[in-house]
């Protein structure tokens, strides 16, 4: 059963009107993979009546009154994608296609989703039930924050939509309580206006509200630096993202709060990890794993190629690579789901109209973190002076790779299903990490489930560009190399690796792509083709490097090239075909900070 979108479906339900209404960016798909069809399958479940308005156009009132107006409140996502990052590509283009889109036009979702949805609701509903915005924007503009797109420090986004209420993270548990809460303060007219219950709304996890007043110091929050602060201050800036990093974890974390002028955002600690039984409570919901026919009617969905036949079975990451915001908005600890619920699925699958039996994908943000974790992290929270992979394995994550193994040949067996790909892409020094298992789990894909290819993302090889990616050093990409290549030979198969590599990264010059580009050259023997340019992305320790030109971690000033032809130059050394040759002496570029920081005289930099 789809969520409904029109208001003859909802008549159809037998309701008045919606307990909520979900507001989206992207197409409704109603698929596990897509956060809105999971939110609201969610809540439908726990007894709340749940509408979509999907994409809705902004220059009439006639989609975002489709539904009438919720009883509860308005959920706002951008979508599966921060809006800006959908929009434009590293150079700032405008991108001419989504994904997410019907026809696959990018003509729907406009920039900053998140805020201009908000004002649409407000413009055509007066007074306005709450709004609360979600989705990985939401989620990762929480705090006053850089954005590359105006590069300039902005507010959090709860101040700058004009929203009532914010929900991070993968948010089941928070939105299910904030919905509970805001149930029971409307069946009780006299209890105090909501912005004023400071008592109730901090015992939500997970949930971020602006207020007049900082919590009282007896429940503990710390203070981050002030938005005016951090924008006109580079290290108070590092200091904030250190901070909010810090306490990212929900075993660990602090309540946060952050001054704006004469108000505060206030951030509870992160909802809890869910339990396995929690997270197959969640796959488990009765998805049509199809765009909704409302939709599907103004032309084809290109995620779907990727996302219907493919089973999603953990959620979180802790590779901590730099560039990447992952485990900031699912969490550095990776949760996972049973066999049963995984193979449920499978078997679901197989009955699937236009199902051919293949799953094109089984796995999460990185495939084989499938099935371990650090106990002593799942007990007493993230490390703050070590790493799970970086710069080498802890030896306390012990990596695992059996439990991979063992459900990958119980799917085999499904009947209907003839063969299951590892689409995403794997850890190498995990797998070399795994004494025990990793060869096997390696042949194992090697040999029964890749299509020709296996996706692996090195990023960089020299040293100094690496250890500000926080990923691990090029020794173990030549190791992982020869294993892979001698087992593909072994299988009788011609297989070769894909690397996916970055350009223009803080610290990285032109000088390290062309000695990137003689490595590839000599040890891969490949000439890449999947290298992006670095975007700088809200919630990353790279973003944080782009924008104040510093190293967080030492304090040392970095190089960073911020100009577009640059950027470009860095990514044509490592794709064009040609030999390499040693690179020509070049001018000297500017990196600094925005100019409103109020520092107007930018450094030069010389390339090394």
């Amino acid at each position: 059963m789809y969520l409904p979108t029109t208001r003859d479906e909802i008549k159809a339900m037998g309701w008045d009107a919606p307990d909520i209404i979900l507001v989206t960016g992207d197409t409704y798909i109603d698929s596990p993979f897509i956060g809105t069809a999971v939110i609201g399958k969610f809540l439908m479940k726990h007894g709340f009546r749940v509408g979509v308005i999907a994409q809705p156009g902004l220059d009439a009132a006639d989609d975002i009154r489709r539904l009438g107006e919720p009883k509860l409140f308005w959920g706002v996502t951008a979508g599966s994608v921060d809006s800006m990052v959908a929009n434009y590509t590293a150079l700032k283009k405008k991108r001419r296609s989504d994904d997410y889109t019907p026809g696959g036009v990018n003509n729907q979702r406009p920039d900053r989703a998140s805020i201009a949805y908000t004002n649409l609701i407000r413009q055509h509903f007066k007074p306005c039930r709450p709004i609360v915005l979600g989705g990985i924007e939401a989620s990762l503009r929480r705090i006053a924050h850089f954005d590359f797109w105006s590069n300039r420090i902005r507010r959090s986004i709860l101040f700058d939509a004009k929203a009532d209420y914010l929900i991070f993270g993968m948010a089941r548990q928070s939105i299910l309580d904030l919905a509970k809460f805001l149930a029971k303060t409307r069946e009780e007219p006299s209890s105090n206006a909501l912005h004023n219950d400071m008592e109730r709304l901090l015992g939500i996890r997970g949930l971020g509200f602006i207020s007049k007043t900082p919590p009282a110091p007896a429940h503990g929050y710390e203070e981050l630096p002030s938005f005016d602060q951090v924008k006109h201050n580079t290290d108070q800036l590092i200091h904030s993202f250190d901070r909010f990093y810090r306490n990212t974890d929900p075993i660990t974390a602090k309540g946060l709060v952050q001054a704006h002028g004469d108000r505060f955002l206030v951030l509870n600690p992160p909802e809890h990890h869910p339990s396995q039984t929690e997270l197959d409570e969640m796959y488990d919901l009765a998805y049509e794993r199809d765009v909704h026919p409302y939709y599907r009617a103004m032309g084809p969905v290109r995620a779907m190629n990727t996302i219907r036949f493919s089973i999603p079975t953990h959620q979180g990451c802790y590779g901590e690579c730099h560039f990447c915001a992952i485990g900031v908005h699912q969490g550095r600890t990776v949760t996972w789901r049973s066999e049963a619920s995984i193979l449920r699925e499978a078997r679901q699958l197989t009955r699937l109209e236009g199902f051919k039996g293949y799953i094109h994908d089984l796995g999460g943000p990185t495939a084989n973190m499938y099935g371990f974790e650090c106990k002593k992290k799942m007990e007493k929270g993230v490390c703050q002076d070590k790493r799970c992979l970086f710069p080498k394995t802890c030896p306390s994550l012990k990596p695992d790779h059996s439990s991979q193994i063992r459900l990958l040949k119980k799917l085999e067996a499904v009947p209907g299903i003839k063969k299951v790909f590892v689409g995403s892409g794997v850890r190498y020094d995990l797998i070399l990490a795994d004494p025990r298992h990793g060869s096997g789990y390696l042949d194992k894909i090697v040999t029964d489930h890749i299509s020709g290819q296996m996706k692996i993302a090195p990023e960089h090889v020299l040293p100094h560009v690496l250890e500000l990616m926080g990923k691990p050093g090029a020794d173990t990409l030549a190791a992982f190399k020869q294993r892979f290549d001698g087992l593909s030979k072994t299988a009788g198969k011609k297989q070769f690796l894909t690397y996916y590599l970055i350009a223009a990264h803080p610290g990285c010059t032109r000088s390290d792509m062309v000695q990137l580009k003689a490595f590839t050259q000599k040890h891969l023997k490949i000439n890449p083709e999947q290298v992006q340019i670095f975007t700088p992305t809200p919630s990353t320790w790279s973003t944080l490097m782009y924008a104040t030109g510093k190293n967080p971690f030492s304090g040392r000033p970095i190089f960073v090239e911020k100009a577009a032809r640059e950027k470009q130059a860095q990514k044509d050394v490592i794709t064009r075909k040609t030999a390499v040759s040693k690179p020509t002496p070049t001018k000297r570029t500017r990196s600094g900070t925005p100019a409103t920081w109020g520092n107007k005289k930018q450094h030069r930099l010389k390339r090394r």
